[in-house]
């Protein structure tokens, strides 16, 4: 059996004093307010702002590392929430574990850190698997990632996780006592604030002007300019009202948690238009961790003299295929995807009267249908309303990712009648680790012991759940009708400038007078004919500041399908990926729209992108060369401010 222990912890001269705690939580809050300063979804991005958010995150880790003497080149350490550290352990080769949880050090922010030995768990396969677990997939086979990005599904919540950190070296200076007898630092502001007060245009615009990180100047070749955020389906940045409720909540008495887990239920549950006598949630990290446990729950399902089958799509990001595919004795099916994005209702229908009515394939019968509402790829919006209206015809469920959607359209949970609907808070403007499951009440199937032990995980993070619900607050009084004509707008501009450039082939729905293009969002993949998508991607924050993503995006089997990868290419893909592990494979460029863009910063793109599709020399005031060192050292800048301070 595994065994655990909590990590040793370092020795301290005295307890703080109120003066040091006010002092410490101080440099705490500025700390994690200048990473959020440059905030971006870690690992896969190309722009300033992934780049030193990735920084920032493998800084954190070395901080633990060192924090507790640990030798990395035997162990690793693992960011987690409490529910996904069982989880990792229970399903790992015998072995010792060690941790040490945010809990332990009074932050609300829900974080976990695993040390494991490297070799133990060097061929283990994930309890939780999704986005950032894998270097490759295909319909019938999986290349897992090295730890620690095998373990850490989805995307980390990687504020939460620097705040720990920081927690962590501020104790060096006043004692591991230092912030757990503070009580609550202070209140929650309430929604009725100075932005909530206003209509909804005058929110918008005051919401874009309080974005934090909008004076942030970036180096490239023509000097220091604004940076552009083009990567928001990745992760969002936040506004200073969100911003100052999470900090509000990063230290507050067991009392105010569970109201504040309470109220944001209620907010979520309003806000997608979901019946509370019908419908219930639990917090999670992020989608990610959310469908890991919609699936660990189909798999508790047991039904008579059948074989379950799962029945996914191509269009699937990797959150909501790969948990499917682990559940035991369970077949998973994918539902065919034209050129634009679009999954076939006919054959959803045809699959499921032949395993539910006709019973085909014997005993087999699809249980569950796991679909996303919007793509991560296409940005295209599927008929969720009528895949639940076919599935519950022939007696199966629906789980609906919605990570894509909610921040961009109107969700009514009640008329789309899905069993299951899973979404982060980070693609809502709250990128503070927390998201939920949505489920139909009666849904669940774990014993007391082990939806306890889910609920309380992740209602740890009361920082992130605040966050959450103030971002749905104001995303409310801005109104979703609002925001999804602002960004279809926006839209038009981007995909009309792009169909002007010569050599920008654009993937997807591109005609803006098609009929299809109703159900776009601002997510847009493309290439430069000539041009790699990694650097095209690297010359767009090079020339003009501007942070975009490249590569598969998690949804390696559409991206595949784009690219006309047929089935023996993939095999050799699969085949150099594991000789050599640390080539990328290039994918193509997105770029993708959120509530802080503007019509100044799509102009700005498009120029840039002119200028790199035509390989201009002009106006440039640096080379290339100067202007990578010159990211590198604001990179190292940025990490320093949080952690040298």
């Amino acid at each position: 059996m595994n065994r655990s222990e909590s990590l040793t912890q370092p020795a301290f001269n005295h307890p703080a004093t109120a003066e040091e705690f006010d002092a410490a939580f101080d440099r705490l809050q500025s700390a994690i307010y200048t990473a959020l300063k440059t905030y971006s979804n870690v690992h896969r991005g190309s722009g300033h702002f992934s780049q030193a958010s990735t920084a920032l995150y493998e800084e954190a880790r070395s901080t633990v590392a060192r924090y507790f003497g640990i030798d990395r080149k035997k162990q690793t350490i693992i960011f987690c929430s409490p529910a996904a550290a069982s989880e990792i352990c229970s399903h790992t080769q015998t072995c010792t574990y060690q941790f040490i949880s945010s809990k332990d050090f009074g932050l609300a922010v829900g974080v976990t850190a695993l040390v494991m030995n490297r070799k133990v768990i060097k061929k283990s396969i994930p309890a939780l698997s999704g986005g950032g677990t894998t270097r490759l997939i295909a319909t019938d086979w999986i290349l897992w990632a090295d730890a620690p990005d095998r373990f850490e599904a989805g995307t980390p919540p990687v504020i939460n996780i620097i705040a720990f950190a920081k927690a962590l070296q501020l104790t060096q200076e006043a004692g591991k006592d230092l912030f757990l007898n503070a009580g609550n630092k202070s209140d929650s502001p309430s929604i009725e604030d100075i932005y909530s007060n206003r209509d909804d245009e005058e929110l918008l615009n005051a919401l874009r002007h309080s974005l934090v990180g909008k004076d942030m100047q970036v180096p490239t070749m023509k000097g220091n300019l604004p940076f552009v955020n083009l990567d928001n389906s990745a992760s969002t940045p936040t506004f200073e009202p969100i911003w100052e409720t999470y900090k509000n909540s990063l230290i507050v008495a067991k009392e105010k948690s569970q109201r504040t887990a309470a109220k944001t239920r209620e907010t979520i549950l309003r806000f997608l238009g979901a019946d509370e006598a019908v419908y219930d949630l639990m917090f999670a990290t992020n989608t990610t961790e959310a469908i890991n446990i919609a699936a660990s729950n189909l798999g508790l399902e047991t039904v008579d003299g059948t074989e379950p089958v799962v029945l996914s799509t191509l269009l699937e990001h990797s959150s909501n295929d790969l948990p499917w595919r682990l559940i035991p004795a369970c077949k998973q099916l994918h539902l065919s995807v034209d050129d634009l994005g679009f999954f076939d209702l006919e054959e959803l229908e045809r699959l499921l009267k032949e395993y539910n009515e006709l019973q085909q394939h014997g005993n087999q019968s699809i249980r569950m249908v796991a679909v996303s509402a919007a793509s991560n790829v296409m940005g295209t919006c599927n008929d969720i309303q009528r895949v639940t209206e076919l599935a519950h015809q022939y007696g199966a469920k629906v789980l609906v990712d919605a990570a894509q959607v909610v921040a961009h359209r109107k969700v009514n949970l009640s008329n789309w009648n899905a069993d299951f609907l899973a979404f982060s808070a980070h693609k809502i403007y709250a990128p503070f680790g927390s998201g939920a499951l949505v489920y139909k009440k009666g849904s669940l199937h774990f014993d007391d012991e082990k939806l306890t032990k889910l609920q309380t995980s992740g209602e740890e993070n009361t920082a992130g759940i605040a966050a959450l619900k103030k971002a749905l607050q104001l995303l409310e009084k801005i109104g979703m009708d609002r925001i999804e004509r602002e960004e279809k707008a926006l839209t038009i501009k981007l995909l009309e400038g792009l169909s002007a450039i010569d050599g920008v082939n654009v993937y997807g729905i591109s005609d803006i007078h098609s009929e299809t293009f109703k159900d776009k969002l601002g997510v847009i993949g493309f290439e430069v004919k000539g041009g790699s998508p990694k650097g095209t991607a690297r010359m767009l924050a090079l020339r003009g500041g501007i942070g975009v993503r490249y590569g598969c995006h998690c949804a390696h089997i559409i991206v595949k399908k784009q690219l006309k990868i047929t089935p023996p290419l993939e095999k050799v893909q699969k085949l150099v990926l594991q000789g050599f592990p640390k080539i990328q494979l290039q994918g193509m460029v997105r770029a993708s729209l959120g509530l802080e863009n503007t019509e100044e910063e799509v102009n700005h793109f498009l120029q840039a992108l002119k200028e790199i599709a035509e390989k201009s020399k002009e106006d440039t005031k640096v080379g290339k060369k100067e202007a990578e060192e010159e990211v590198k050292r604001f990179v190292e800048e940025s990490t320093k401010r949080v952690f040298d301070s």
